[in-house]
């Protein structure tokens, strides 16, 4: 039996590489597709508390784990208390087994309405938002957050120790601030800060490429785990990698171009049922624009395979552009 890292709640957790949630990245067919490769666990895409909006279709799929290994997760975002509360109760009727607030999101239409990272300016809002969810279910909550607002304001202990008596159960930090968005390199003093100030168990986001940067990242700040976000892009397999590496293992057999072929040509058919043709054509795309960096030439094989107008050009184009890179390995050999 594999020993745990640490709890969430009930939940064994096993591995210390986590799949960051990410907007428009991290649907049902990718978790699930990320979970095949080790990772420890994936939260939902953000979804808005204002139930009002979860009759479209992009609500809907977001709620959708059909086929997901425990723990499913949810990440709600909003900024009303009494509306978290409420979507954290339904979605646990859903099928929800863990719920994540989301106060790290630095996109400008979500701070804008005071939701995601922004919320780190209002630290009495933080608690009365914490309390409320942790009172409205009984399954574990988890808060993914930001150093803080801005490098000014880093607040992220002090954020750390209300949720913990808020009852938070884990806590996911990204090592920047909301005005660093993206830019610049992540900075682990602040989580080191975090996880030395709670006994909750803290995990690392920002910047973890390979399974040595997860290993420094880890012996640096002292978190439980990492989460991989935009490393992930393109290489699912990579939490395999990762995990064997923190685990002192032998690193794993290079995947061959035949089994990358097929792990590629999978995932497009899990997009194209679970969204159907017109949608699940338009995220192809956007995976398949990152699949195509292993490519030789991934520039003119990208512009290929963008221009098909249905599902079946472009997965029949796809597997032509992947069968023929296999085939010159093969002959290479």
């Amino acid at each position: 039996m594999t020993t745990p890292r640490f709890h969430v709640g009930p939940y064994a957790i096993t591995a210390q590489a986590a799949l960051a949630p990410m907007a428009g990245v991290t649907d049902r067919p990718f978790r699930i597709l990320c979970r095949g490769f080790g990772a420890a666990f994936a939260a939902s895409e953000m979804i808005t508390s204002d139930v009002r909006l979860w009759s479209s279709p992009k609500s809907r799929r977001r709620m959708d784990h059909s086929g997901e290994a425990s723990p499913r997760i949810v990440q709600l975002a909003g900024a009303d208390p009494e509306a978290l509360a409420e979507a954290a109760r339904r979605n646990v009727d859903l099928g929800a087994e863990i719920i994540d607030l989301n106060m790290g999101c630095p996109a400008k239409k979500v701070c804008d309405a005071w939701c995601g990272s922004a919320l780190l300016r209002d630290e009495d809002l933080v608690a009365r938002i914490l309390a409320a969810v942790v009172a409205a279910v009984d399954v574990p909550v988890t808060l993914k957050t930001r150093t803080g607002w801005d490098r000014e304001h880093r607040n992220g202990v002090s954020i750390a120790r209300i949720a913990e008596r808020s009852g938070i159960s884990l806590l996911a930090i990204h090592g920047r601030t909301r005005a660093d968005l993206y830019s610049g390199d992540a900075e682990y003093e602040t989580i080191r800060e975090i996880k030395s100030a709670v006994k909750i168990p803290v995990v690392a986001n920002g910047d973890v490429t390979s399974g040595e940067k997860a290993r420094a990242v880890l012996d640096f700040s002292g978190a439980d785990g990492v989460m991989i976000g935009r490393a992930a892009h393109g290489t699912p397999w990579i939490f395999r990698d990762v995990n064997a590496h923190l685990n002192s293992l032998e690193p794993p057999a290079p995947l061959s171009r035949a089994e990358l072929r097929d792990i590629i040509l999978a995932h497009l058919e899990s997009l194209y049922a679970f969204y159907g043709e017109d949608t699940g054509l338009r995220v192809a795309r956007k995976h398949l624009g990152w699949y195509c960096t292993h490519l030789p030439d991934p520039a003119s094989v990208r512009k290929l395979l963008m221009v098909a107008d249905t599902s079946a050009a472009q997965f029949a184009a796809t597997r032509v552009q992947l069968e023929k890179w296999a085939a010159a390995c093969d002959r290479a050999a």
